[in-house]
């Protein structure tokens, strides 16, 4: 895997120019303004008023309310940060109203508060800040162990503050600042979650991906403190298990959420859809809940999943459920849950030997594993996903070319066949694999764009698929590149005339107007075209 390193840092001006409109071949609004019964109402309720069906997708009037209130900058990193200047991770990694939450924070200021945003739109400046704590004592906190033998990096920080979620924390994804008194600063990612939403999209934040590339402490699931052996992968003195209890050693705290997720969050409060948020422990934990919603999307970057979670999607999709891959890696590798000194699920373990996982031949349902498709589990992702991962290229970009401009894929934006989207296709790449047999029968490729697999010279093409399923209509679409949701934050000349972000947005929009429909099937299924491009 290979993430785009000049999105980490996610600027208001760039989306701006990114989702103020305008486009290849039509216009659309820069945000859309509750009316004023809905803006007055100061209750966090999210299902007040009746959806309706948009545009762009359904929309909910309390994300349009919601989004029209004061929003701020104010939650950007300003400044030359250190690593070490502040940092802290909490006890949960979601919470709903009525949870309490503790923050463990080390830094080198005499104080510090915590400072809350919403992120979303509001009004093109990004965020709402919803809390602000009082000043607390600045402590460096000690150094976090590593457990020898399984080389898992756990801090055991004492308590730095405590609150409780209450009725003003929204619904949504959240960056908690820390901002000390002599200017540091650091992101703390929380997602507040409604158990109770019955909304028609459930955007799901990938926090064990993003948990296995930390690498705060020298060791995550991939690379070790020490020196890996030369030509050996993995690397034999990686984690194998990791733990939710460390600060984020990436994107000033907030891992990838920036650049792999926020552009989505950003897009879709911007049109008012009515979304819902979960990180991916929400579906391992509560997989009845998927049956409640209309779409999954996962995320930019998505590898790691639970036998739990991928059940609860494949159940999902079997009753009607569409899933949406924004990444080019989903459900590759197996891991499991496991609980921490601060609770449940808090630590995520992935042996990437089977044999080598205390449970292989005991529990083989939950033994770990480098990818599905090996034993014991023999289960590729492209069963479900309709693609497989080929490999990454994080030293070059390639365009999106456009397959099949007759697609609900490009509605309304006067694409046409062969046309090319510069600089999209980077990073990790997916593509249709004819000599999978158990691919589902009925894949549609929908771009077909000619890349360079870093250390895999047999892949030539990375492929953006959609599949609809016989029997529930369910429909599943898959990107093909993790770059996608970051192509939606790309600023461009307004001279260009295919700007990445301009006609991302519209095929994004596409797919949400198309999903929040229901079942796929039932307007737009797929037709079988792989073999054009692979026969």
């Amino acid at each position: 895997m290979a993430l785009v390193a000049g999105i980490a840092l996610v600027l208001v001006a760039v989306f701006a120019a990114a989702t103020s409109g305008g486009g290849h071949g039509r216009s659309r609004p820069a945000s859309k303004a509750a009316s004023p019964s809905e803006a007055a109402g100061t209750s966090t309720s999210t299902t007040q008023v009746a959806n309706f069906a948009g545009p762009d997708g359904v929309e909910a009037p309390w994300v349009l309310a919601e989004n029209s209130k004061p929003g701020t900058t104010s939650w950007e990193i300003t400044g030359t940060q250190s690593p070490t200047g502040i940092m802290g991770y909490s006890n949960r990694v979601q919470a709903q109203v009525g949870q309490s939450v503790s923050l463990y924070v080390s830094t080198q200021a005499p104080s510090f508060q915590v400072q809350a945003y919403r992120m979303g739109y509001y009004q093109g400046k990004g965020a709402r800040l919803v809390w602000t704590s009082a000043e607390v004592p600045g402590v460096v906190q000690p150094a976090c162990p590593v457990s020898a033998g399984i080389n898992m990096v756990e801090c055991h920080w004492p308590t730095s503050l405590s609150f409780t979620v209450d009725s003003s924390w929204v619904q949504g994804q959240y960056l908690l600042k820390l901002v000390g008194s002599a200017g540091q600063q650091s992101y703390v990612p929380l997602t507040i979650w409604d158990p109770s939403s019955m909304a028609t999209y459930v955007v799901m934040s990938a926090v064990l991906t993003e948990q296995v590339f930390n690498a705060f402490g020298g060791y995550d699931l991939y690379q070790g403190a020490t020196p890996c052996a030369a030509n050996h992968y993995p690397c034999s003195t990686r984690a194998r298990v990791v733990s939710f209890d460390r600060p984020y050693a990436s994107g000033d705290g907030a891992g990838g959420y920036l650049s792999l997720m926020y552009p989505l969050t950003r897009l879709m409060e911007q049109h008012g859809l009515d979304v819902t948020y979960w990180t991916d422990i929400t579906l391992d934990e509560h997989p009845n809940l998927l049956a409640d919603h209309k779409v999954l999307i996962s995320p930019g970057h998505d590898e790691e999943w639970s036998n739990s979670m991928r059940q609860a999607a494949a159940a999902g999709a079997s009753a009607g459920v569409n899933l949406v891959f924004f990444g080019a890696s989903p459900i590759l590798r197996k891991v499991r849950l496991q609980a921490s000194p601060l609770g449940a699920d808090r630590e995520v373990v992935n042996y990437r030997n089977p044999a080598k996982d205390p449970l292989y031949g005991v529990d083989n349902a939950e033994v770990t594993q480098n990818w599905w498709g090996q034993a014991p589990a023999d289960l590729p992702a492209s069963t479900l996903v309709g693609a497989s991962y080929v490999g990454f290229n994080n030293l070059a970009s390639f365009p999106f070319v456009v397959s099949d401009p007759t697609s609900w894929l490009y509605a309304g934006t006067g694409l046409k066949a062969g046309e090319q989207i510069p600089g999209v296709m980077t990073s990790d790449f997916q593509a249709y694999d004819p000599s999978r047999s158990t691919n589902p029968p009925n894949v549609e490729i929908l771009s077909h764009s000619p890349v360079t697999v870093q250390y895999n010279p047999s892949r030539h093409f990375a492929d953006t698929v959609f599949y609809t399923m016989a029997e529930s209509q369910a429909g599943v679409f898959t990107s093909g590149t993790v770059n996608w949701i970051p192509s939606l934050a790309v600023s461009c000349p307004a001279t260009t005339t295919l700007c990445p972000s301009q006609v991302m947005a519209e095929l994004t929009l596409n797919i949400m107007r198309v999903f929040g429909e229901g079942p796929v099937g039932r307007s737009y299924p797929s037709k079988a075209n792989w073999q054009t491009f692979y026969g």
